[in-house]
């Protein structure tokens, strides 16, 4: 199948998504699509990642990118938010707002959502009701939930640039394992579907 015509993963990021300060060739939504071609699976990537994006800012671009159709949305949001200390309440409702846009979307994507943790700057109980939102969210909406983008790169010096923010291309390859986990499972169950819908019209 032409590469444009098959199904859309669409990752809708921030910069953790785009690979800021690295090769976008090296940003995990890249090395998904490595591993969507060594699995011989028929789907192709669209990064939408966009540097310092809060949930607002994805909700805004939401209705423009969900022009096209899709199969899979991957939604990391949230990070921008935190590091603004920004209310968990409204990232709550930017994210169901997403969610809601794309659940009205035919045929409708399945969906992954990707939590996020913040520095314990602003508190335990900022931190405990802002990584809340994702795993009450994800079970709200029937959505799969890859509990955390940065497991085993937060905090690691030699995995994050010298910003000690974004992840360097090791740690983009530690979170393309993070995400792929819970990624490969639902791509599988869409090809067994289309595969099924297929024998039914022929």
């Amino acid at each position: 199948m032409p590469s444009a015509t098959r199904p859309a993963v669409l990752f809708l990021g921030t910069s953790l998504t785009a690979g800021y300060g690295i090769d976008p060739q090296q940003a995990y939504p890249a090395l998904i699509q490595q591993k969507i071609d060594a699995a011989g699976l028929d789907y192709r990537v669209i990064n939408a990642g966009l540097s310092g994006e809060t949930s607002a800012g994805a909700l805004r671009r939401a209705d423009w990118l969900f022009q096209q159709p899709i199969s899979v949305l991957v939604l990391e949001t949230g990070a921008n938010d935190g590091l603004r200390g920004l209310p968990p309440d409204s990232l709550r409702a930017n994210i169901q707002a997403i969610l809601d846009r794309a659940q009205r979307l035919h045929p409708r994507p399945r969906i992954v959502l990707v939590g996020m943790r913040v520095p314990p700057n602003y508190g335990r109980a900022y931190s405990q009701q802002f990584e809340s939102v994702y795993p009450q969210l994800a079970k709200a909406n029937g959505a799969v939930l890859v509990p955390f983008l940065l497991e085993g790169v937060g905090g690691v010096r030699a995995l994050n640039q010298a910003d000690g923010v974004h992840p360097t291309a090791e740690g983009q390859r530690k979170m393309a394992e993070t995400v792929w986990r819970v990624l490969e499972p639902v791509l599988r169950r869409g090809e067994r579907r289309q595969g099924e819908a297929g024998e039914r019209v022929s």
